[in-house]
């Protein structure tokens, strides 16, 4: 048995045995890190101050209740590098009892709905002061009997700029996904946090053309940033791009905000409270955004468009914002998708970019079901 076969086979038994744990890869890196917490040791602040002084892996829903908690995994085990893994013994590993969980809110909007809500959208937008609002659907795929372990290996490979993740907690539930968009990142004595918006399918060879929509789009991202970093006091920092990130089957574009890590020393739970939700998921201005999705989105995100990643281990925060992101239920796999709408947008041209943005984890589900025909 290779070590990529020994390595599904163990994905699935944690998934079998139902394990609190968190698998994931950061951008550009091929070192596979897993983090399994007893459930008695997961913790679940009211907000998201309460991280100060914690450490883990943490899995934070788009809004905080009691139905989507934000949970910090405590590294109970804690694994690097798919040797490492390998070692784990599963005997372990205890089995835990699965949740009864309501899948009710798991609303599945029809195209004609769709297109008429971005048309109500575009409306407000031009008569209010609301200068963007993300608006998501859910994609239900239909799952067979494919291994998730397979799945996950697929991501992996396929996806190498993203950071690949496969999380399993109470109350959230079994997520996978292959998320870009840098939430807040430490290297070194750097922090690292990222304006990303604007999406096209992703060209071979040929230059990137960007439209006045996402142009407009990622600079909303840009100017809330700008704001956040001047009210923690952050007035030295460096900029790099407008640039095109690839990712999956997509581009987007990107420009990165770099700053003294030290200046989030005692504060840095606060920090995150207030640049979640950035306008890349919510919209511009940003109460005004988050209202009117409440009235437009007939679904509950949940995790969609929250964040996630290691918080504080080896002395180092990788947040990600989840998104190309799946929650994974008995019989189907539910991929949330949004997009950016702003005074520019066409209701069709945003159908097709949820479409777009679904193919990242559409390719790796059709790839091993083609796989497994062979």
């Amino acid at each position: 048995m290779t070590d990529n076969e020994r390595l599904i086979h163990l994905i699935d038994e944690l998934v079998n045995k139902n394990c609190s744990f968190a698998l994931w890869s950061v951008p550009g890196d091929k070192t596979l890190e897993l983090l399994i917490s007893c459930q008695e040791a997961l913790f679940y602040p009211n907000e998201v101050s309460r991280l100060n002084g914690q450490e883990g892996f943490i899995f934070a829903p788009y809004q905080i209740s009691e139905e989507t908690p934000l949970i910090l995994l405590k590294p109970d085990i804690y694994k690097t590098g798919i040797e490492e893994i390998l070692k784990l013994d599963m005997n372990d590993v205890k089995v835990c009892q699965k949740e009864q969980t309501n899948y009710t809110s798991h609303y599945v909007i029809e195209k004609e709905e769709y297109l008429s809500d971005i048309e109500q959208t575009v409306n407000t937008i031009k008569n209010t002061k609301l200068a963007k609002a993300i608006v998501s659907r859910i994609i239900p795929i239909e799952r067979k009997n494919e291994s998730l372990g397979k799945l996950y290996t697929q991501l992996f490979e396929q996806t190498p700029n993203a950071f690949v993740y496969m999380v399993n907690l109470p109350k959230a539930g079994l997520w996978m996904g292959a998320t870009p968009e840098i939430l807040l990142k430490s290297e070194g004595k750097t922090m690292e946090t990222v304006s990303l918006a604007g999406t096209q399918p992703r060209l071979s060879g040929t230059e990137y053309a960007w439209s006045t929509k996402d142009i407009e789009e990622q600079a909303f991202v840009s100017r809330y940033l700008v704001d956040l970093l001047y009210r923690f006091n952050i007035h030295r920092y460096t900029t790099r791009g407008p640039e095109t990130l690839e990712s999956g089957k997509v581009a987007h574009l990107f420009t990165s905000f770099l700053f003294a890590k030290k200046k989030l020393d005692h504060c840095l739970g606060d920090f995150i409270a207030e640049l979640h939700p950035t306008p890349a998921v919510c919209g511009f201005p940003k109460s005004k955004a988050d209202k009117f999705i409440r009235t437009i989105e007939k679904h509950d995100r949940r995790y969609y468009s929250g964040f996630l990643g290691p918080w504080q281990l080896k002395d180092s925060v990788r947040l990600f914002v989840n998104l190309r992101c799946m929650e994974i239920i008995p019989e189907k796999y539910m991929l949330y998708a949004g997009g950016g709408i702003t005074s520019r947008s066409v209701p069709e041209e945003e159908w097709e970019e949820t479409n777009n943005k679904a193919k990242t984890l559409l390719s790796a589900i059709e790839a091993i079901r083609q796989n497994d025909l062979n």
